[in-house]
């Protein structure tokens, strides 16, 4: 176990020795600066979790040492020691963020005052560097996976991703079509301990039920018209590895049946064979379908369900996730601007308009086809409006989905969603949503000026090039020749 380190910063010589001992005895690593500028350096380039800094001492005082140390955003504890007369500046210097502080001369009451402080200000120092770890690990997730999201809906798939992925459990993903649920399954995969085994994907509504159940179980030579040798199926190929079975629904009921098999028993039989072989595979199910539904119509077998859905992760559509559009259109425009050879900076102002306030029914599938054909068709260095927009949508043929408006919702956020989603309608033109809508052009154009403020939309001159979807971590500025700690 690390010790905790302790810096003491003050110009007597006797102070810092008598301290720096006490300190030692108790278990601490303690350092010494003789002045408020040696402090400074040394506290931004090591961790130390608590600094006892004297009011009055060379370069930079205890006071100022604290503002350095805030306007720098060092993390640390200070506790301020002053002499007498000074006590009302040691009250200041808390009200500006200082733990606490403790009056000379140390007698030994105010050094067991200063023993009992110690601890608590390291507690506070350590439940806000895990704090300030979990936030920059929450900013660097845009990316987990093949996935790309930084939207709160998207950190609780990851959070459940990271907590099931160790384990054998099997897990149903649900999500409308084009949310990304394949993503998640090799996520899962690739988080487990199967990660060095095979991924086999299969998608249980584009094949036909003899097909199907052929890619499950294989089968053994002559048994079928045809079948001249024996064939492995995908139960067999992804021994050690994750079966992901795609709109599970769909699958026949007598395959439904033997697939509940295969997971009882962990067990199969090839077509026309007897031998039973064993499996050691993790499922991984998905569906777009609402499965209440399905079960209350017999399309799902109950006893199946329960085996598939140990696990529940629900992947929301963009309409969930407005705050990762930006993000994700950005993403696409560098990947399809490098698999294209073109150099295109970003999108100008009226294509932001119709991205952000398109409802995107076809969620993550449909943006990313739509910046594929931008680029493609784009023919200057930014994408405009009628690069991404449909040629329907520009005719008017579109027929949006209907609006709908939770429960409890204001009145202004209602208004706010009936214009963005008229405006996306009429392409973009702030008259026509002005008189749909029954409001000014001017206040249409003013709601969606808000919302590409909101969504951080930058304007064509501002995007030299496509802007970073990792956040980086934030450095702290270099002091004197110390070198800084990267956060």
């Amino acid at each position: 176990m690390n010790k905790a380190k302790i810096l003491i910063a003050d110009d007597e010589l006797s102070m810092t020795t008598a301290l720096s001992a006490i300190l030692s005895s108790e278990g601490y690593d303690v350092a010494v600066a003789q002045d408020g500028k040696k402090a400074l350096d040394q506290l931004c380039a090591n961790d130390f979790g608590v600094v006892l800094a004297d009011l009055k001492m060379p370069k930079l005082d205890g006071l100022a040492l604290l503002k350095e140390l805030q306007r720098l955003g060092v993390p640390t504890e200070c506790i301020i020691v002053t002499g007498q007369g000074t006590v009302d500046s040691a009250v200041q210097a808390m009200r500006e963020g200082a733990y606490d502080y403790i009056e000379k001369p140390l007698n030994a009451e105010k050094l067991n005052r200063l023993k009992a402080l110690i601890p608590k200000a390291l507690d506070k120092f350590n439940v806000q560097e895990r704090n300030r770890e979990l936030s920059s690990k929450l900013e660097g997730l845009t990316h987990y996976g093949e996935l790309t999201g930084q939207s709160e809906e998207m950190r609780a798939v990851y959070q459940i991703i990271d907590a099931v992925a160790p384990s054998s459990a099997t897990v149903m993903i649900l999500g409308e079509s084009g949310t990304g649920k394949e993503l998640v399954a090799r996520a899962l995969h690739a988080k487990s301990d199967r990660a060095k085994g095979p991924f086999f994907a299969l998608n249980c509504a584009a094949l036909p039920k003899d097909i199907l159940e052929n890619e499950l179980f294989g089968h053994e030579k002559g048994a079928f018209t045809g079948s001249t040798n024996e064939k492995a199926g995908a139960f067999e190929m992804a021994h050690g590895g994750t079966i992901f079975l795609d709109e599970v629904v769909e699958m026949a009921p007598d395959i439904q049946v033997k697939l509940l098999r295969a997971i009882e028993t962990r067990t199969i039989r090839r077509l026309g064979g007897k031998k039973e072989i064993s499996v050691d595979i993790r499922i991984v199910a998905a569906t777009n379908r609402d499965l209440q539904k399905a079960l209350a119509a017999s399309d799902l077998r109950e006893d199946l369900y329960y085996r598939l859905a140990v696990v529940e992760v629900f992947l929301p559509p963009m309409r969930d996730r407005a705050g990762d559009i930006k993000l994700l259109a950005n993403e696409f425009l560098v990947r399809f601007c490098q698999q294209n050879g073109k150099k295109i900076k970003g999108f100008d102002e009226r294509a932001w308009e119709w991205i952000l306030s398109h409802a995107w029914p076809g969620n993550v599938r449909e943006l990313k086809n739509a910046v594929e054909r931008a680029v493609i068709m784009a023919r200057g260095d930014v994408i405009a409006a009628q690069d991404i927009i449909p040629r329907h949508v520009r005719l008017g043929g579109e027929s949006p989905p209907p609006l709908v408006v939770p429960a409890g919702s204001s009145l202004a956020e209602t208004r706010k969603q009936l214009v963005l989603r008229t405006f996306a309608s009429t392409s973009g033109d702030a008259t026509r949503t002005g008189k749909i809508v029954g409001i000014a052009p001017e206040e249409v154009r003013a709601e969606i000026a808000a919302m590409i403020r909101t969504n951080g939309a930058a304007r064509p001159e501002q995007a030299e090039s496509p802007p970073s979807v990792v956040t980086k971590a934030k450095t702290r500025p270099v002091v004197g020749k110390s070198k800084v700690r990267k956060r």
